[in-house]
């Protein structure tokens, strides 16, 4: 009896003193659509051709759907027209127009990602489609008026100049223009009564079309392709990076410039004077053959310039982010003007990149020039320029980081007072990388990592390990995976970062390889521990995770899925995917967002322990500028993303069915 009871009064005790067991799980929420839209997640001004026409600016949108074309007057600094751009017959829709040209009191301009010709009537307000010259994924790079009304495009993929005779509404494209060796972008051209002066980009070469017998010359060969072309009444200038090559219209004498910066427009006065814009500085030059470019200022800085025109004694530039500029060429004082400010309608363009920053309540979203950011619990949004496009974002303590293209820049941004506190620049990556595609913070080394790719024929791929205390120091590993560029990465355990490769690299010649690698590189010893290939005749991984010792990937093209053992690098599983997208790991489970190419939109989980993915959400659609992207809240099952291109909070329980806005 006495043991009885001493055991009753122990049982007792412990229940007093010992921690109560953890309550069952809370069932699941499944009630109500599980969708939240919030409205457009990124407003845009930004803004891709332009030229200059009796008093009036003519824009270009880019990124709305539809764009628009917008008249400026330059006297009143106000918008005075605006017209949306109707769709072509093509399949896909026009996003903007690089290409803008005047031709008998005419603009025309020439359209991406579908390579259609428009012509807007400013008397009318009428925007026509006239001509189709590709398909969906095309560009109609650079468009110019020769003396007697006809146009000229320059095109990508095909590498091709097209003449457009408004009179007769006939088209004529020339042959090759680059000897044999592959090109795809016609990236610059302008037109004299002879000759078409074409600067390509992958062959790096300028070349001179007769007119009339179609047959190519080769004037230069650079070092780097040709992004702006200009010819006066005997000379020709044309920039390709730092250098501006200036020759007779005929090929001869040659003389090369070293501007100091990357040249990205030309203007040209009436006295055949030149006047430059560069990037990544925005700064202004004029020229005149045998002399040094003069330096005027930087009237929009670290801005992309996409016009220069002179009227009478005013240089107009245009630069991307929606500001209209001019300079008086004797004072070198500049105004410059929001785009927005002065009446343009902003748009709903397709986002760059997500980030939560929990503890505010506010989502960033990555644009063109611009981070949105929403703040959840004020109800309100925050534009916040930057330069250039935000690919990745990542937060450490107070700040959030942004890698831009198509500089290669990481910048570092306030998360307290994001637009009182301007962009501090952490600098360039180089070496050729100006494609940024994923960054992680790594804790314990306190730095970030940045995997990137370059631009044109170009495969080298690299490795960042950037200093985020110390501007300029950014440690650089090129061809980490040897002939791949990189696409993801994903930090491990025991400081090793796992990379994601891409055969294809800057996507300009025939890939080397037809396999894309998974490589471990040891951030302690700065070396490559091993490399494997997942799936045979998988050309990109577009993202990897890594999660309690298996490595989870999404391949672009081949669009499927694989899970990787990294104890014994060995496949465990793999299958189809709607599409490619981008890996989190939230609540230990692994979720992919994809799209497909109907545009329906997708999220799955792919693990741990799944032998097929399974589907938590659809009807999402495909308006992600880069990859379909997810931002989890710290706890629970919701996670910010988009639906269309509204900001959206999706419940992602698995437990749930799945949701459909």
């Amino acid at each position: 009896m006495r043991r009885r009871w001493f055991l009753s009064l122990v049982a007792a005790l412990s229940a007093l003193l010992l921690p109560a067991a953890p309550a069952a799980a809370d069932a699941a929420d499944c009630t109500g659509s599980g969708v939240e839209r919030f409205g457009p997640a990124s407003l845009t001004g930004a803004i891709t051709g332009a030229t200059v026409h009796e008093g009036r600016a003519y824009v270009v949108t880019r990124g709305q759907t539809p764009p628009r074309i917008a008249a400026y007057d330059l006297a009143t600094r106000k918008v005075v027209a605006q017209h949306d751009i109707p769709d072509g017959p093509a399949a896909g829709a026009p996003e903007g127009a690089y290409g803008v040209a005047v031709s008998g009191g005419k603009v025309y301009f020439g359209t991406y990602p579908v390579p259609d010709l428009y012509r807007y009537d400013p008397a009318t307000g009428k925007v026509e489609h006239l001509y189709s010259f590709g398909a969906k994924g095309g560009y109609v790079w650079s468009l110019a008026a020769a003396p007697d009304g006809k146009l000229y495009a320059g095109t990508y993929p095909d590498g091709k100049v097209w003449e457009y005779d408004p009179a007769t509404r006939a088209v004529r494209g020339f042959g090759n223009l680059s000897g044999g060796v592959p090109e795809r972008y016609v990236r610059s051209l302008d037109v004299d009564g002879t000759n078409i002066y074409a600067g390509l980009l992958d062959s790096k070469k300028l070349v001179a079309v007769n007119r009339s017998t179609g047959a190519v010359k080769q004037l230069v060969t650079a070092d780097t392709g040709f992004a702006a072309v200009s010819v006066g009444r005997t000379r020709v200038r044309a920039a390709a990076g730092n250098a501006l090559y200036d020759l007779r219209t005929d090929g001869t004498d040659v003389r090369k410039v070293d501007v100091g910066a990357s040249v990205d427009s030309i203007g040209l006065a009436a006295d055949y004077t030149a006047y430059l814009s560069s990037r990544p500085n925005g700064a202004v030059f004029e020229y005149r053959t045998g002399a040094a470019p003069a330096p005027l200022g930087t009237p929009k800085a670290q801005e992309e310039t996409r016009a220069l025109a002179v009227q009478d004694n005013t240089l107009v530039g245009f630069s991307g982010s929606g500001v209209v500029w001019t300079m008086d060429l004797t004072t070198q004082q500049t105004v410059t003007t929001s785009l927005l400010d002065a009446g343009l309608a902003p748009g709903a363009e397709r986002p760059q990149s997500i980030l939560l920053d929990a503890d505010r309540g506010n989502v960033w979203v990555g644009g063109h020039f611009a981070i949105t950011v929403h703040d959840r619990t004020a109800g309100t949004e925050t534009n916040v320029w930057v330069p250039g496009e935000p690919k990745a974002l990542v937060r450490r303590g107070d700040k959030v980081y942004a890698a831009m293209y198509p500089r290669g820049e990481i910048i570092e941004l306030d998360l307290r007072d994001p637009a009182g506190v301007p962009p501090r620049s952490l600098g360039y990556l180089g070496h050729g990388q100006q494609r940024p595609w994923d960054m992680e913070y790594d804790p314990a080394t306190d730095k970030l990592l940045v995997a990137s790719a370059p631009l044109g024929t170009s495969f080298t791929g690299a490795l960042s390990v950037v200093d985020p205390d110390t501007a300029g120091d950014i440690q650089v590993y090129p061809d980490v995976i040897r002939n791949q560029s990189l696409m993801s990465l994903s930090l491990g355990p025991g400081g090793i970062v796992y990379l994601g490769g891409d055969v294809r690299g800057g996507g300009g010649a025939t890939p080397a390889l037809t396999t894309a690698s998974v490589a471990a590189f040891d951030l302690a010893t700065r070396t490559v521990k091993w490399t494997v290939d997942p799936v045979a005749d998988h050309e990109t991984i577009q993202d990897i995770k890594v999660h309690n010792g298996v490595l989870y990937g999404v391949y672009k093209r081949t669009t499927s899925w694989f899970t990787l053992d990294l104890a014994t690098r060995k496949v465990l599983a793999k299958g189809p995917l709607t599409t490619y997208g981008e890996i989190e790991v939230h609540q230990g489970k692994v979720f992919a967002a994809t799209f497909d190419g109907a545009g329906a939109g997708f999220v799955h989980q792919l693990g741990p322990g799944l032998a097929a993915p399974q589907e938590l959400a659809r009807n999402l659609g495909n308006q992600w500028y880069t990859n379909p992207q997810l931002a989890f809240e710290p706890t629970g099952w919701k996670a910010w993303s988009l639906v269309g291109r509204d900001l959206a909070r999706l419940r992602l329980d698995p437990a749930c069915a799945p949701i459909s806005p």
